[in-house]
């Protein structure tokens, strides 16, 4: 029942407490349920002496749909009751406010924070749109957060079938001003949504932001073209999305189909409870064209795989299991590499199998004319070796090559071609090991020799400086080598995304 005029209504099995907002029709409070749980909901207050006929008839059709729908981006109506003054709508309770006061607060959200919140609004409203429901008033104060620390968007507000938005049902569709778009009344299948999608996705600036109503009305009839911001820096695919969003056209302006499939909302690859999934059913289809010897098509598939591993790991909350999943990734990255470089090889020797592991890396350092100059010295070490009374010569280029090749690997990022490197540098001075071991050789070179064998064996925690030790070469630095150093090591999500791309890039 109702309570003091002053206070928060009363209602049968929750406790109401502060007020999160009102609007025209309704208040909403923060309530606990009297039960054991204690669960929070939202309890919006619809005061039935606030509505007309055709108000009363939206109210009930939107509890009709919120009854029959649930998403993960749409806020859930979990029960209505009623009394001689109020309708209750009985809601999920969102801990982090709406999207206005979470940019606000913020000033400004880095386009990667933006681009997830829009595929979570577009995972929403093609959800509606897939069952024949439009959202009437769609802006920031309008979508909610799940909460703070990891924020999810929950599509809040008014919602209505198609057929009761009809051309020139003005009434049934209250959009806020400063978001109205031309023409203001809704049209049966119309892009309305898609057109309030687009201010948000640009710093929360309204597109008809305006000191009075009569500027405000003369921006809504204009037909000048609506230009954005210079700043901050936009992607191209982001600025492209906006700019056919804003289009005051409704015939030119981007459909539902054009917006749900463009690539920067990309929902194909948006974190869900399906990444996983698809990401593994890509990958068994990689290996099994990995195992036949077509290595184009399982480099296509890995990075197909790989494009779905990153949203899942984004999703995934377990930290065992994300630990999992990325043990996991950096192998297939791994091979990845190496199919890439075998794939754009001319030497057509790489596609059979049993391909070297000398022989990837050297594929793998074409682009890298230092390291593939500091390979080919170690190359003429080996050979050199081989020939009658050439020790000396080639320890002398064994010490040139290994101690080009240290730098290089001190400043190379994690990766295959890193794994390889840290190989082939191990390989190379046990030979010249076993050479010194042969021939009388000058005590500066066998200490030398010495040191880099040391400091490559060594499991230190992060780069040491081989200057300490008076080495006589020139003052190296030899990052942390761990057996298998790459498979343990932590990779955020950006930097598995860049490596993905990476990979999956021919040269």
């Amino acid at each position: 029942m109702a309570g003091p005029a002053w206070g928060p209504p009363r209602l049968d099995g929750f406790i109401l407490t502060e007020r999160l907002g009102s609007g025209t029709y309704a208040t909403v409070y923060k309530a606990y349920a009297k039960k054991d749980t204690r669960e929070v909901v939202a309890i919006k207050c619809v005061a039935k002496k606030s509505l007309n006929k055709a108000s009363v008839e939206n109210l009930l059709t939107e509890i009709e749909i919120l009854k029959g729908i649930r998403h993960p981006h749409i806020v859930q109506l979990k029960d209505f009751q009623w009394d001689s003054d109020n309708i209750y709508l009985i809601m999920e309770f969102c801990a982090g406010g709406d999207l206005s006061r979470f940019i606000h607060t913020r000033r400004i959200l880095p386009e990667k924070v933006a681009r997830v919140f829009m595929q979570q609004l577009a995972s929403a409203l093609q959800f509606l749109h897939e069952r024949n429901i439009s959202h009437l008033d769609l802006k920031p104060q309008n979508i909610l957060l799940s909460s703070l620390e990891k924020p999810h968007l929950k599509l809040a507000g008014t919602l209505a079938l198609h057929s009761t938005c009809l051309p020139g049902t003005r009434s049934t569709c209250s959009v806020a001003p400063h978001y109205t778009w031309p023409p203001r009344w809704c049209v049966s299948g119309s892009t309305m949504p898609v057109w309030t999608s687009g201010p948000w996705g640009s710093s929360c600036t309204p597109p008809f932001a305006s000191r009075s109503f009569s500027e405000l009305e003369e921006k809504i009839r204009s037909n000048r073209v609506i230009e954005l911001p210079l700043r901050p820096p936009l992607s191209r695919d982001c600025r492209d999305l906006l700019q056919r969003l804003l289009e005051r056209d409704p015939n030119r302006r981007i459909s539902f189909q054009d917006f749900f499939a463009h690539p920067w909302v990309d929902l194909e690859h948006m974190p869900s409870r399906e990444s996983l999934a698809r990401a593994t059913a890509l990958v068994v289809q990689a290996v099994k064209k990995d195992q036949d010897g077509e290595a184009a098509a399982a480099l296509s598939l890995y990075c197909q795989a790989l494009d779905f591993f990153v949203p899942a790991l984004h999703y995934e909350v377990d930290a065992q299991r994300k630990e999992a999943i990325k043990a996991k990734v950096r192998q297939y990255v791994s091979r990845a590499e190496e199919l890439k470089a075998i794939v754009s090889s001319s030497n057509q020797a790489l596609l059979k199998q049993g391909t070297s592991a000398r022989d990837l890396l050297r594929e793998m350092a074409r682009d890298k004319p230092r390291l593939l100059a500091a390979l080919e010295v170690a190359s003429a070490a080996t050979a050199k070796e081989e020939e009658a009374g050439g020790e000396q010569d080639a320890l002398d280029l064994y010490q040139h090559g290994l101690g080009e090749l240290l730098v290089l690997l001190a400043a190379e990022p994690p990766g295959r071609r890193r794994e390889l490197l840290h190989t082939e540098v191990q390989n190379l001075m046990a030979r010249a090991e076993y050479l010194k071991e042969q021939v009388k050789v000058p005590p500066s070179l066998s200490l030398s020799l010495a040191l880099m064998l040391s400091h490559l064996a060594a499991a230190q925690c992060g780069p040491v400086p081989i200057s300490r030790c008076l080495s006589p070469l020139r003052c190296l630095y030899v990052p942390q080598m761990r057996e298998s150093h790459w498979a343990t090591e932590t990779l955020d999500k950006e930097g598995l995304s860049e490596s993905v791309r990476s990979s999956c890039t021919l040269q």
